[in-house]
């Protein structure tokens, strides 16, 4: 196909690659303008769901609760182990003097 096309354009070396521009420029233009925004209300890339209202259980086996605090965790899974307000360590970070 682009065989033909390059046979089908004129005007020697010069013309067929000067068209050949033109014309993945005009295509591109096409797209850009005209196909893809005709296309995007057609795709489900805006389609996005975040939760766990689809039914399906997140995190972990079913049954437990994936917030839980486990074991050997101090801290719960959100809980900063540190003070944002100042730049004093945490009470328990301290050496033993």
């Amino acid at each position: 196909m682009y065989a033909w096309i390059w046979r089908k354009l004129p005007f020697g070396f010069p013309g067929k690659l000067t068209g050949s521009i033109v014309l993945a420029g005009a295509l591109g233009a096409l797209l850009w303008f005209v196909i893809f925004p005709w296309a995007t209300p057609l795709l489900p890339f805006d389609d996005v769901q975040v939760g766990t209202e689809t039914g399906v259980e997140q995190g972990g086996p079913p049954g437990q609760n994936p917030d839980a605090v486990l074991p050997g965790e101090e801290n719960a899974p959100d809980e900063i182990p540190y003070s944002v307000e100042s730049n004093e360590p945490h009470p328990s970070s301290t050496p033993d003097r």
